[in-house]
């Protein structure tokens, strides 16, 4: 649904299962709206207490109970959404939590035909809405429940916290001080005053310059933690990519055989390295469609070379037991003149356990390992690190998407604009408030200030239903 659809529906009650599918010990359904005190008396027999949690029994449409558990009625303003909120937390049986929200639906639509169920991330959304979250705090809500390490998580913490907004508001506020010096110059070109020089309007520019290089290496940061990196295990057949895979993650993952064309599809595992997660791509040994076994293998080789091409990195492995073979050198060969220039990649050889040592075929650059017995691991992990500019996370990291880092980038690029027309002789100071106006509103676009509808529906709609 698109965001337009949402925002001319916000008055709607809406109430949603909170808690994810299938059974547990607790299962939460979740209303909200402009008055939920009918809801309130009509559910629970009375009303409740706000923000105090009280036992009682969930009444069904006929007057029996229906489950025993805990209610909570938070009234606006004072709840996540900003409205009237009720959490009923019951047994976390699937049937019996939608017989509850059945009857939330019903009691709910008696006091307001327009109640209906709630779209995904609608929650959150009116949460926004209502001023109670900033878009990238919004954004960091979905973050943290889907974050794959620990280091994710506490970063999506802190962006949740206000953290990364407090940052780019206060970039924003320093551009508005410049904002205003330029354009009272312009309002008032008869004073005379030398902009540049008195009102130290290029040291201002300056400093504010170097904030968002900052700003931008540590949303680049932080849109790692958050998306991890795509690494592909690319090679001839029987090099030992599916060893390798298994040797990153630990376990026993992949099939590894010396039977060639052994790998005929993709196999995916997430790692994480110093907190940040690696999404490792084992693929098809790459060969010549007519050295193919059968079509089976033809068709994982084209999908190993799509996946290539989606990678953010490639880890081009080799086999140093068959180093000095022409027929393998030249598909070596062949393979690496055919990878996308645009691609990343890492020349790592395997198999050190099996040949002599120092390995004579390792040019300068290539790593040298042994996916069988984990020598040489840490180097490659060290190097991946390298690969995706990962140089630790800074201080109290928040989480960041690209989205953020784009956002960055666009403010750079007017700043950087706005630099040069400062640095004219006669400045253009017309077009350095423009510049500059952009830049505001490149900023206000990560917090929500400046959005569109389409965004907003693209954000919200990636949440699941209840949040």
């Amino acid at each position: 649904m698109r965001a337009s659809d949402l925002l001319g529906r916000q008055q709607d009650p809406i109430v949603a299962i909170a808690t994810a599918a299938g059974r547990g010990a607790v299962g939460i359904v979740r209303a909200s709206g402009r008055d939920l005190g009918p809801l309130v008396q009509a559910v629970c027999g009375r009303a409740l207490v706000p923000r105090q949690a009280t036992l009682l029994p969930f009444v069904g449409s006929d007057g029996e109970a229906l489950d025993r558990g805990l209610a909570i009625h938070f009234p606006a303003p004072h709840s996540y959404t900003g409205e009237d909120v009720l959490e009923l937390q019951a047994h976390g049986g699937p049937v019996l939590l939608q017989l509850l929200l059945a009857r939330c639906l019903q009691a709910l639509q008696a006091a307001d035909p327009r109640a209906r169920l709630a779209e995904p991330g609608e929650f959150t959304q009116r949460a926004f809405l209502n001023d109670k979250l900033d878009l990238a705090q919004a954004e960091a809500v979905a973050d943290l429940i889907e974050a794959s390490t620990e280091a994710a998580a506490r970063s999506a913490a802190r962006s949740l916290a206000g953290a990364f907004s407090s940052g780019v508001r206060a970039l924003a506020d320093r551009i508005v001080q410049l904002r205003m010096l330029v354009e009272a110059t312009l309002d008032f070109p008869e004073e005379e005053i030398d902009f540049l020089e008195k009102a130290g309007a290029r040291a201002q520019l300056d400093a504010i310059v170097a904030a968002v290089d900052t700003a931008l290496s540590s949303a680049r940061r932080g849109a790692l933690l958050r998306e991890g990196l795509h690494v592909v295990l690319a090679g001839q057949p029987n090099v030992g990519k599916s060893s390798l895979l298994n040797a990153l993650a630990g376990a026993e993952l992949a099939i590894v055989t010396p039977i060639p064309g052994t790998t005929r599809d993709r196999l995916r595992e997430t790692i994480q390295i110093e907190g940040v997660p690696l999404h490792v791509i084992d693929t098809a040994g790459l060969r010549h469609d007519e050295q193919a076994a059968d079509e089976v293998e033809r068709i994982g080789i084209a999908r190993t070379w799509q996946a290539i091409a989606e990678a953010d990195a490639v880890i081009f492995l080799h086999d140093l037991t068959r180093q000095g073979e022409p027929v393998y050198e030249a598909a070596d060969r062949d393979i690496g003149a055919r990878l996308p220039a645009g691609v990343p990649r890492l020349e790592v050889y395997n198999k050190a356990d099996a040949v002599a040592a120092p390995p004579a075929f390792v040019p300068p650059g290539g790593l040298a390992l042994s996916a069988r017995s984990g020598s040489g691991l840490e180097a490659l992990r060290h190097a991946l690190l390298a690969q995706a500019g990962w140089q630790g996370a800074p201080e109290g990291a928040a989480i960041a998407r690209t989205r953020h880092v784009e956002a960055l980038k666009r403010t750079r690029e007017h700043l950087g604009a706005a630099l040069a027309h400062a640095a004219e002789r006669d400045a253009a100071l017309d077009l350095l408030a423009e510049e500059l106006r952009l830049a505001h509103q490149a900023l206000g676009e990560i917090t929500g200030e400046v959005t569109s509808d389409d965004l907003l529906g693209e954000i919200f709609g990636r949440f699941c239903i209840g949040k």
